[in-house]
């Protein structure tokens, strides 16, 4: 454990604070490329943290960059905060070809716009957020350097034996949703090569912080006794500052034909252990169903290990604050994965 860590994670502006931290990587990184950034879908999980690291990242460089945010943003009150963190924001429909056009041109473009829960019952809306919606991108960036959000979900179950699915094995997505993201894959590769634009594509699962994420699903259902299913009996996880990271690092790797990125933690993650380890931290005996599959939903991320380093926040780091912050009540964003799912309905 890194001995500069805080024990505990006392309040959601710690918490922020943590999460946007840049590392002497993503400095070096964003010193290394010219121009704006735009970040599409910032108003999603991920994203107004990956904007704040990118801010400071920016500053501390020495490098005169723009940070500009374009979401259909829920909420005001992400708009104001982005915005008095030298975030310049657009809120707007990114499915609208005109508020696509009107967004100010960038060097770098980070794409994080995507539809994943609620996509069983709307797969129409499915396909034109993760396939649609990419190829206007494309087209509207096409001169700029675009590092595109993907998923584990387009990789097959794979025995938990294997290690995970590297960059290079064969694709097998299971259900409506993880079939759009592979669309949204092909459809960033097809224009990264008729326009010659550099690409990155990342392929992450999962990003974990205290207010959501698997970590936080399974120590829920412990704190409440609920049973927790054991049928995807592992996972991968990462701290979603160190996805941050890798995220804005990977800007750098930018190619054509597009270069595809695993970004995941070094584990393969036991459900079944993590409950147990949240029973001790809760005082309580976890309560499990079903029975542990021999394949899982996993991704290997040595790809990304070598390039970046190892992840910052370790697992066992990433129990603590939760079961602590969990413990205490703390604000959660009511968001289930449903990291249960075998057969790709969200």
């Amino acid at each position: 454990m890194n001995n500069s860590l805080p024990s505990t994670i006392k309040d959601v502006r710690q918490l922020e604070d943590l999460l946007s931290a840049p590392t002497p990587g993503v400095i070096k990184s964003l010193s290394q490329l010219q121009g704006d950034l735009m970040i599409l879908g910032v108003g999603g999980k991920m994203g107004p943290t990956l904007a704040r690291m990118a801010r400071r990242a920016a500053d501390l460089s020495g490098h005169q960059r723009k940070i500009f945010g374009a979401s259909k943003f829920e909420s005001e009150s992400v708009i104001d905060e982005l915005e008095t963190d030298g975030i310049k924001i657009f809120s707007g429909d990114l499915l609208d070809e005109a508020f696509l056009a009107s967004l100010p041109d960038a060097e770098n473009v980070i794409y994080m716009a995507g539809l994943k829960f609620g996509s069983t019952e709307n797969a129409a809306l499915t396909w034109a957020i993760n396939t649609h919606l990419p190829a206007l991108v494309a087209k509207r960036f096409r001169g700029s350097r675009i590092v595109a959000f993907s998923t584990g979900n387009v990789y097959p179950l794979v025995p938990v034996h294997s290690g995970g699915c590297v960059e290079t094995d064969d694709l097998g997505p299971i259900g409506e949703y993880a079939q759009s993201c592979l669309g949204r894959e092909r459809i960033f590769q097809h224009f990264s090569q008729e326009y010659h634009t550099p690409m990155t594509i990342i392929r992450l699962n999962y990003a974990v912080e205290m207010r959501y994420g698997v970590l936080t699903d399974i120590a829920l259902k412990v704190k409440t006794g609920d049973p927790i299913d054991l049928s995807m009996g592992h996972f991968n996880a990462i701290w979603q500052g160190d996805a941050n990271a890798m995220t804005l690092q990977a800007s750098v790797h930018c190619a054509s034909p597009a270069f595809v990125l695993n970004v995941t933690g070094p584990e393969i993650i036991s459900i079944g252990s993590v409950a147990q380890e949240f029973g001790k931290l809760f005082r309580v005996e976890p309560k499990f169903v079903g029975q542990e599959s021999g394949t899982a939903l996993l991704n290997n991320a040595a790809r990304a290990h070598k390039l970046f380093g190892q992840p910052r926040i370790s697992l066992s780091q990433m129990i603590a604050w939760i079961g602590d912050w969990i413990a205490r009540d703390q604000p959660l964003l009511n968001k289930p994965t449903h990291f249960e799912e075998r057969k790709g309905k969200y």
